[in-house]
């Protein structure tokens, strides 16, 4: 069963493309395992290492807007889960990368701006972690001595997606 939480990676720009998140020279790989090494391999941001143990060590991803814009390839989300990182938190995503979030059994989380920036007020604590309930809709951000709740919105089917681990697993269940 997939854990949906843990420490907070927080990545703090809009406009992360799946290139970045997984850069395209690695697409012919055979298994997703194969991919875990390259995760966030080609993303420049000021101070961020993809193989630091913050980086590699997290459980939860919190972004800004246009997560996961660019080109439309399972193999971002796939990156995401072979490094157990279960739970991606942003203003909005593109949708392909979303979907494709929810069809792995993983979380795509869309909370508004003032939420966003809450969560990333928690970014200069070393202990952040966020904990998501996907069947309450909700979550709980701590860290730095100080904890809060947030509920987020999320289909009904797409809920039932992650709950039961992917598309496939939902359709074994159903069909």
């Amino acid at each position: 069963m997939k854990s949906f939480g843990g420490p907070v990676l927080f990545l703090d720009r809009s406009d992360i493309n799946t290139d970045e998140i997984i850069p395209a020279k690695y697409l012919t790989e055979i298994t997703k395992q194969d991919l875990k090494p390259y995760l966030l391999e080609d993303l420049k941001l000021p101070g961020f290492d993809p193989k630091s143990a913050k980086t590699l060590g997290a459980g939860v991803v919190v972004s800004r807007a246009n997560f996961g814009c660019g080109s439309s390839r399972e193999h971002a989300p796939w990156v995401f889960e072979v490094n157990g990182m279960f739970v991606v938190i942003a203003q909005s995503f593109a949708r392909i990368f979303r979907q494709n979030m929810f069809n792995c059994g993983m979380a795509a989380i869309e909370l508004s701006a003032d939420q966003i920036e809450r969560l990333f007020g928690y970014s200069d604590a070393p202990d952040a972690t966020i904990e998501v309930d996907v069947a309450k809709a909700s979550l709980t951000v701590s860290g730095g001595g100080r904890k809060e709740s947030m509920q987020f919105e999320i289909s009904p089917f797409d809920q039932a997606l992650v709950l039961a681990g992917g598309w496939v697993d939902y359709a074994d269940g159903k069909y």
